[in-house]
């Protein structure tokens, strides 16, 4: 309200002629000379008196001689409202000029009446007051009072950590228009209550009551070199407060400059995954890969582009990406072609589905890649039920036709990515993943050129469809979340972890190997959910708190969709060199008989005879169930255990 109506002041002032402004300022200027000289009179006297006789003519003489000087020395053409230190340097001068002639007059000549010193103080109130008027008017013209109303309104942060990082970063933001930076948290004792950059550091124990104090929006964590355990001891400590939490990536990310605004950004995945990553084996990632042609099937896709950024920080030949996507193979081959480590690595970006037999012959044929990670698959549970003839199609029969080829053309390495959805599936999808290992370990039984190996694991945080991404932008447009169910659990992994496991155990295999990745604890969507809303600054609506900020819906599970995901058929799973890494040796059949069932699939795929699919997979794979019913198997086990 206070911004319009000064706006109602300043349009229609800025809108008047020029010589109506100059006008304005001339008589502006007057009315100050009479007061400067009323004013000196007080401070010599210590009273007021009234300007009549000599003291009405030191008034007028302030008139005559400043208004005149002021024209000559062009006081009158700067633009008030842009006016900056320049114009303050001409009032000086014009006003030392004045100064001259009016202590002159005053001073060293003198009139009855009007004190000697008159001459000396009223020069100096002069300067002060024009002065003061210029920089007024363009404060206030200048729209600067805009400026100091959007700076208080902006939203308040504390930034919780007070090492140089966290000062760099209070400088950074010091102009931002985003937030406006209040203070410290920090866990040093012997900081607290001190002043750094003139912002006081505060006890982290206390945040419950700085945040309704003073009035605080968001937290921005400044300590990327801490611990991920301390990290996310930190993050707890900042559920339900009622704020946002952003933070600045490590000190590798961090390297290249000072920090900056652009550097926050919301919480790394890791955090909320909660639990240390493990440094990669640079033996193991350089085995099949350092100095070798490289081709990764779905390489524009979520786990396939990792792979690929992955691939290229070994080093290989030739790194070959084949993708169906024309989109996602621009996006993936750009990003690559940019990247500083790219040197003489040559990127080959190959349109082609791994379902058509003849392009995938041509591109063996041509560039002969020594090592294959095959992640082109159809992986979105509701879809694929949709369309289980393509889901069959491209997991399935897609996997048969690169892996013939692989081993026709003597690739020396080739790994599946798979899935936990393959174990005991209750969908097409998970049961298609299930199909292709199966495929791979009848091929391994048979092969000894080629070595195939499949790495099954679970959910990919911050993947295409992850929910994740999903929830954090319906949290943006103000909720609802939508949750299929309230008990729904799920493992979970980073994407970048997640591909650098795959290729260190694709460099273990010794041929038909089914690896495991260890997700760690399984994670409860519902909390996960409760925990990115908390930390957005928000709080659940919900039976206990109506007024809260975000609902969480429960939509209901959808088909083939399991309360509880596996990584393991079986009890056999084996440890390896790596701590993440398990082996696992599952039930396969033979080629011989397996490639009679897929016969019999594919026909029934190119009949699109979505029940005799059901009924043949069902035949084929362990645990599938083809009426589309859930099961949960993992509560089935229990109670027939107890």
């Amino acid at each position: 309200m206070v911004s319009k109506s000064m706006d109602q002041i300043v349009v229609p002032l800025l809108a008047l002629p020029r010589s109506v402004k100059r006008t304005i300022a001339l008589v502006v200027d007057a009315s100050i000379c009479i007061l400067t000289v009323w004013l000196a009179f007080f401070l010599r006297l210590g009273e007021f008196v009234p300007l009549e006789g000599n003291a009405l003519w030191a008034a007028i003489a302030a008139v005559a001689l400043s208004l005149p000087i002021f024209v000559v020395t062009g006081l009158y053409r700067a633009i008030f409202r842009y006016s900056g230190w320049p114009a303050l340097q001409a009032v000086a001068r014009a006003v030392g000029i004045y100064g001259i002639l009016y202590a002159a007059l005053f001073t060293i000549v003198s009139l009855p009446n009007v004190p000697r010193t008159v001459g000396i103080i009223q020069p100096m109130l002069l300067l002060f007051f024009v002065g003061g008027s210029r920089a007024l008017a363009r404060f206030w013209l200048g729209g600067q009072y805009q400026s100091i109303l959007k700076q208080a309104k902006r939203p308040r942060v504390l930034i919780y950590g007070a090492s140089h990082v966290g000062q760099e970063l209070s400088v950074a933001l010091t102009n931002s228009p985003e937030m406006r930076v209040v203070g410290f948290l920090d866990d040093d004792q012997i900081l607290h209550r001190r002043l750094l950059n003139g912002l006081p550091v505060y006890n982290p124990d206390k945040l419950e009551e700085l945040v309704e104090e003073l009035d605080i929006a968001h937290v921005l964590l400044a300590v990327p070199n801490l611990p991920r355990a301390r990290r996310n001891q930190i993050i707890s400590r900042l559920l339900g407060r009622q704020v946002a939490v952003r933070t600045l990536p490590s000190f590798s990310d961090l390297a290249q400059g000072r920090v900056t605004i652009s550097d926050l950004q919301e919480l790394d995945i890791d955090d909320l995954l909660g639990r240390e990553p493990i440094a990669p084996d640079p033996v193991l990632l350089a085995k099949n890969v350092t100095d070798k042609i490289v081709l990764v099937t779905g390489a524009g896709g979520s786990i396939g582009s990792e792979l690929c950024r992955q691939v290229m920080a070994a080093g290989p030949s030739k790194l070959l990406l084949v993708e169906l996507s024309e989109f996602a193979l621009f996006n993936i081959h750009q990003e690559l072609e940019e990247r500083p480590s790219k040197s003489n690595i040559e990127i080959i970006p190959l349109l082609a589905s791994v379902a058509d037999p003849v392009r995938m012959r041509q591109i063996m044929k041509t560039w002969c890649p020594q090592t294959v990670f095959h992640a082109a698959a159809y992986k979105h549970v509701p879809l694929v039920e949709h369309n289980p003839a393509e889901g069959i199609r491209n997991n399935v029969f897609g996997t048969i036709c690169v892996a013939e080829l692989a081993r026709e053309f003597g690739v020396v390495d080739f790994v599946l990515i798979s899935t936990d959805k393959a174990v005991r599936p209750t969908n097409i999808m998970g049961a298609s993943k299930r199909l292709a290992e199966m495929v791979l370990q009848a091929f391994a039984d048979q092969c000894v050129s080629t070595t195939f190996a499949m790495v099954r694991f679970g959910n990919v945080l911050g993947s295409s469809g992850s929910v994740v991404p999903k929830f954090r932008q319906q949290i943006r447009e103000g909720g609802p979340i939508t949750l299929t169910h309230p008990e729904i659990t799920r493992y979970f992994m980073t994407v970048p972890e997640a591909a650098q496991l795959v290729i260190q155990a694709g460099a273990m295999s010794s041929g038909g190997d089914v690896f495991v990745l260890d997700m760690g604890e399984p994670v409860r969507i519902m909390d996960l959910a409760r925990k990115l809303i908390e930390l957005s600054g928000l709080t659940v609506r919900d039976a206990n708190n109506p007024d809260g900020d975000i609902e969480i819906e429960i939509s209901g599970l959808r088909p083939g969709e399991k309360l509880y995901e596996e990584l393991l058929i079986g009890d056999n799973a084996r440890k390896t060199s790596h701590p993440r890494i398990m082996k696992a040796h599952e039930h396969f059949l033979s080629w011989q008989d397996l490639r009679k069932k897929l016969d019999e699939l594919d026909g029934l795929v190119r009949e699109n005879n979505v029940t005799g699919i059901r009924d043949l997979v069902a035949e084929l794979v362990s645990g599938y169930t083809s009426d589309g019913r859930i099961v949960d198997w993992i509560h089935l086990e229990q109670a027939s255990d107890g």
